[in-house]
């Protein structure tokens, strides 16, 4: 079986890519997997990391309004569709599989063209551009969260890494905290803003790191490659450490008693299926589909929603330490959000794509 795995830019894409690759090849060891990405994104680094063979096409953005860059779209398009078919047909897969982005569009058309099979992957609830017009001619359409409107979208859930989704919060908790330099005792917020960072979410904690020291809260603040946070030292407080990424998400997890992070597929569902109470503050931009995503988790009672706007430090030091050392209503939180993602979301798209492999 040969696949062509087309995805990229950031985590939202490459996670669920790498998760699935895997996947695959624990169905089928004797498995050829390329990866189809773009020279900017993240999976110059993550894809080749985890031993897949990367191939790259220029990316085609899909600008949301009328103007020069939307002009510019079917030039480039043509563009990527070649360099793709030219990768397709020196590496002959079986399947093509999708998850959106800049790099999708290319090879969803290119699939068509070669009359391969197409599987679609959406993870967010609200659909991108891309993976909108891949499930008007794919064979199958996997979504994350029931209910995205994509035509025979199947829900199959987001497939996670395997660290992840086979975690033991409490098992690793004292592991993942002597990795971070945290006290092995102390309530621990941990702070993500995804693969980028986010300066809303470093503003707005580490404008409240007295409050949260003084309360005895300490915090993992992971602040992205390029972001900041400028803490007050308390004396005698918390500790309150700052990284700029985490490769160990599961020790990020593990360490957690609350988390404040972004409302991207990635981080709901393994804040979710890892139990891990949650104040989820979706990006202002888009589609409103980071909103929606966390949409589910919220209304069962296992996070918080909190607009961009309204995460404020003042609302940090309102909220969060009172919040941080309530052990029964993070307890019921954990309790609330544990059950509602599917775990093998990535064994089960796997499935879906062998037997598409196998037309």
């Amino acid at each position: 079986m040969r696949v062509l795995l087309a995805g990229g830019g950031t985590a939202g894409h490459t996670s669920p890519l790498l998760a699935t690759a895997d996947a695959l090849r624990r169905l089928d060891p004797d498995v050829s997997i390329t990866c189809l990405g773009t020279p900017r994104g993240l999976e110059n680094r993550v894809v080749p990391a985890a031993g897949y063979p990367l191939e790259l096409v220029p990316p085609v953005p899909l600008p949301r309004r009328p103007g020069a860059d939307l002009a510019r779209v079917p030039g480039r398009l043509r563009g990527a569709v070649k360099e793709t078919l030219a990768i397709i047909d020196r590496v002959r897969p079986d399947v093509v599989v999708g998850y959106g982005g800049y790099v999708s569009m290319p090879a969803y058309v290119a699939a068509r063209r070669r009359k391969i099979p197409l599987v679609v992957h959406e993870q967010n609830s609200l659909p991108g551009i891309a993976n909108k017009a891949g499930a008007r001619v794919a064979t199958r359409v996997a979504v994350s969260f029931p209910g995205t409107p994509l035509r025979r979208a199947e829900h199959v859930g987001l497939p996670i890494r395997r660290m992840i989704s086979t975690l033991d919060r409490a098992a690793l908790r004292a592991e993942a905290r002597e990795f971070f330099d945290l006290d092995p005792d102390r309530p621990t917020l941990v702070v993500t803003g995804g693969s980028q960072g986010a300066r809303r979410l470093n503003q707005a904690v580490s404008g409240a790191a007295r409050a949260l020291g003084e309360a005895g809260v300490q915090v993992l603040h992971v602040v992205g490659p390029k972001g900041e946070a400028h803490p007050e030292a308390v004396p005698g407080g918390a500790p309150y450490v700052v990284v700029p990424f985490v490769d160990r998400m599961d020790h990020a997890l593990a360490a957690a008693d609350l988390m404040v992070c972004r409302g991207g597929a990635s981080s709901v569902v393994e804040a979710a299926a890892t139990g891990t109470p949650a104040i989820f503050v979706p990006l202002p931009i888009g589609n409103g589909e980071q909103a929606m995503n966390a949409r589910t988790v919220v209304d069962a009672g296992g996070a918080l929603l909190v607009d961009d706007a309204d995460l404020t430090a003042d609302w940090v030091a309102a909220t969060v330490p009172d919040l941080a050392r309530d052990t029964d209503r993070l307890a019921a939180m954990g309790a609330a959000a544990a059950d509602l993602m599917p775990r093998d979301a990535d064994d089960r798209l796997a499935a879906i794509i062998a037997e598409e492999a196998r037309r």
